[in-house]
């Protein structure tokens, strides 16, 4: 998925991830967070004009990967506490709390890529399964 790098692609890369983890019968709500800060962050952060940010989301076993790649490979994230009246810069704070881990790596030049591993949830047991209680 290639959104846009603006406030407006951020919003269509959460709307597009929550399509397509329901299409995979994927339940993650921490994800619809992630991808919301990711994508933010490529949109403020990690903008050159003309270039959008890229979304790519995967899952392996019961990991999801989330990786959201821009064209600003020399601003690199880091953690940091905001200032208690600061009203931005705690969404990494938040990636951080709902990811099993997360980080950045060098994409190809001049680009990064952030990204995350939110776990999966077990699937709810089939209630017409059987194991029941039989009789």
């Amino acid at each position: 998925m290639l959104p846009s790098s603006t406030p407006r692609g951020a919003r269509l890369a959460r709307l597009l991830t929550a399509d397509q983890l329901r299409g995979w019968g994927v339940a993650c709500e921490a994800a619809h967070h992630v991808v919301a800060e990711l994508a933010a962050n490529a949109a403020t952060h990690g903008r050159l004009p003309g270039r959008s940010f890229r979304l790519a989301l995967s899952v392996v076993g019961r990991t999801l990967r989330i990786e959201v790649t821009d064209a600003r490979g020399d601003r690199r994230p880091a953690l940091r506490e905001p200032g208690s009246g600061a009203e931005s810069g705690r969404g990494l704070l938040l990636v951080e709390a709902l990811a099993d881990r997360w980080g950045v790596t060098d994409g190809l030049y001049p680009r990064k890529i952030v990204w995350a591993e939110p776990g999966l949830s077990a699937p709810e047991p089939d209630p017409s399964g059987s194991g029941g209680s039989g009789g």
